[in-house]
């Protein structure tokens, strides 16, 4: 197709080691003799003879669930009332409104409530986004690149239109100055540039990735005569303009942030937005830690709490207010796909640079003691990191996951084609005399020995010494009885708890020995797996790869795993991938709940079907009246 754009302005990102050029020429057409026009639009109904698909909703691997006339999503109500004010919590602090970018702490929702994206998921889908900013999307059967008509009613909160040349300046903006990690995200993305001043266009690298259309879909567009006059690399405190249902209010830096609906918005009476974001303000305050946070709660200063903590679940709620009916206490059933999460070694370092020093390590932790102590009983035990989803490697790898397996026969554990890894388990007496026997003989194998109570490298004479960083003071009781452990192995510890700040901070230059996070999964994982696992992500700052893995097996898998063209070749990839990381023994794992636990003062509805992907409260709870009154009466 020959392009035929007077270029306005054009901009070169580089992204993955790739140039990628961003151009702009609002009012230009793309068309050429061979084409075939449909005067309604600016990309035409063939290009080179192949036929351009236009639809409401693009789906990874088929047809998306709901047709171009549907009505709104089935775990949203067409009852939901908008109004209300709901209050919720977050802990620690925030210095900045900008939460793309490494510097500073963000405030809790300043990128989710006020920049809209080009299409909004289907939380009831694998994979599939419907049309938002976007009206329509282009894209041809190979999925080379994908075009966007947007919404000519589309606006940001200052009034001003949203036009393709905000698309193609936000995509500069994330890939030349936002956190890295965005970066690889859009790596396989060629060149930008606007066909109309309505239509944005994503040429792609000649990857077969079928994913990469809904990754640009799920691009915020940023106004570019806002952030022209601003300096997006720095944190700030000013609210900016956006484009989504909600705009900052009551901004009190560190201590609370206010969102206010935006009344008339231009997606209000789009199916895609029905039944949704029902809360007329939205207000998070700032707790110094969830101990504050809880004592809060039960004095009504917020709304909504979602319990981790077993604890807190079996003890913290005999109150009246919970016998009363104005205090709900309630289960519901977890359906969503749970990553991996657990005590996770930097293997930077290079005491923990060794696979079998990992393993042993797991040895002295008892999850079944500190289960059946500390939480109650309450946790199931994490294997995988795809959980609780059909992602999970089981039982002996056979059939496809088996052959994919077998191309990299000489660069595996044969561990991976055995059984699925299970984490070392105990008979939860607290009695871990078996284990660290174990344990010992695996750290003698891997040349370190005890030498006057401490255990040294036979080599080098490093001395083993951990330091476990801690956002929260939660952990320390469950590192508590670990540290016990290790000491019988002799290895020295200490917990460094230290605030939000800080350890966010320490994260991102990776400055730690072991951190207990999580990395959340998808049921569709895509380009974010680079990020988590692969080895250009392992020395970027503020990338989630906390374990700095590094192995050309788990990177070719990943990149197996995002071109995978059919469902069942995503699956087979993803449970290979399962197999492959837990043979590292990047991380120790730790528990994940089969229900998820909610308490909130009862003034709420909620629509009779839950996503799989959410509970949705903020997105499509609403506030009842009658409920309202009766409490506040109260």
């Amino acid at each position: 197709m020959t392009r035929h754009l007077q270029v306005v302005f054009l901009v070169t990102v580089a992204i993955g080691g790739t140039e990628v050029t961003a151009q702009s020429a609002p009012g230009s057409t793309a068309s050429s003799a061979t084409d075939s026009a449909n005067p309604d639009t600016a990309i035409p109904d063939t290009v080179d003879g192949v036929v351009v698909h236009r639809s409401h909703a693009l789906g990874i691997h088929g047809e998306v669930k709901y047709p171009a006339d549907f009505a709104g999503f089935d775990y949203t109500s067409p009852d939901a009332i908008k109004g209300g004010h709901v209050r919720l919590p977050s802990l620690g602090t925030f210095d900045s409104l900008n939460p793309f970018i490494l510097k500073g702490v963000a405030a809790a929702g300043s990128g989710s409530f006020i920049h809209a994206r080009l299409c909004t998921k289907a939380q009831d889908e694998p994979l599939s986004e419907y049309a938002l900013v976007a009206e329509t999307i282009l894209f041809p059967e190979d999925r080379s690149w994908v075009a966007f008509e947007l919404r000519p009613e589309a606006r940001f909160s200052d009034g001003e239109p949203i036009r393709a040349d905000d698309v193609v300046y936000s995509f500069d903006l994330f890939t030349k100055k936002g956190a890295p990690f965005y970066r690889s995200f859009y790596a396989d993305v060629d060149t930008v540039y606007t066909v109309d001043s309505l239509t944005v266009r994503f040429d792609f690298t000649g990857t077969t990735n079928r994913e990469l259309p809904l990754i640009i879909g799920q691009l915020r567009v940023l106004p570019r005569h806002y952030w022209e006059q601003h300096d997006f690399t720095k944190t700030s405190l000013q609210a900016p303009v956006g484009s989504g249902p909600y705009r900052m209010t009551n901004i009190d830096p560190g201590r609370s942030i206010t969102y206010e609906r935006v009344h008339n918005h231009w997606s209000d009476t789009l199916a895609v937005m029905r039944g949704r974001y029902n809360f007329d303000r939205i207000t998070y305050d700032y707790y110094r830690d969830n101990t504050v946070s809880l004592e809060a709660f039960k004095a009504g200063e917020y709304d909504y709490r979602s319990v981790g903590s077993a604890r807190e679940w079996a003890t913290a709620y005999n109150h009246p207010a919970v016998d009363d009916g104005y205090l709900v206490q309630t289960p519901i059933p977890n359906q969503m796909i749970r990553g991996m999460g657990g005590f996770i070694f930097n293997t930077r370092k290079s005491k923990f640079s060794d696979p079998a020093v990992r393993r042993a390590l797991a040895l002295a932790f008892d999850f079944e003691w500190t289960n059946a102590t500390l939480f109650y009983g309450a946790y199931t035990r994490t294997h995988s990191y795809f959980a609780n989803s059909e992602l999970a490697s089981v039982g002996q790898a056979s059939g496809r996951v088996r052959e994919i397996l077998e191309e990299y026969r000489d660069q595996v554990s044969n561990a991976v084609f055995g059984n699925a890894y299970r984490a070392p388990s105990t008979d939860g007496g607290g009695d871990l005399r078996g284990n660290l026997r174990q344990a010992r003989r695996m750290l003698m194998e891997a040349g370190w020995e005890i030498r006057d109570t401490r255990l040294q490298h036979t080599t080098s004479g490093e001395t083993m010494e951990i330091e476990f960083l801690l956002s929260s003071p939660t952990y320390e009781r469950v590192v508590g009885p670990f540290q016990q452990h290790l000491k019988r192995l002799g290895i020295d510890t200490r917990i460094r708890t230290v605030d939000a700040s800080q350890y966010t901070n320490r994260v991102q230059a990776f400055d730690y020995d072991i951190i207990v996070a999580t990395w959340n999964q998808y049921l569709s994982p895509g380009n974010e797996q680079r990020n988590y696992w692969s080895s250009g992500a392992a020395d970027a700052p503020g990338s989630r790869n906390y374990a700095g893995i590094r192995d050309p097996v788990v990177d070719d898998l990943v990149e197996r795993l995002i071109v995978a063209q059919t469902r069942h070749e995503q699956v087979s990839t993803a449970r290979a991938l399962d197999r492959v990381l837990s043979s590292g023994h990047y991380v120790i794992p730790h528990w994940h709940m089969a229900e998820h636990r909610l308490v909130y003062w009862n003034r709420f509805l909620r629509p009779a079907k839950t996503s799989l992907i959410s509970l949705g409260f903020i997105d499509t709870w609403w506030i009842d009246p009658q409920k309202e009154a009766i409490l506040s009466a109260d």
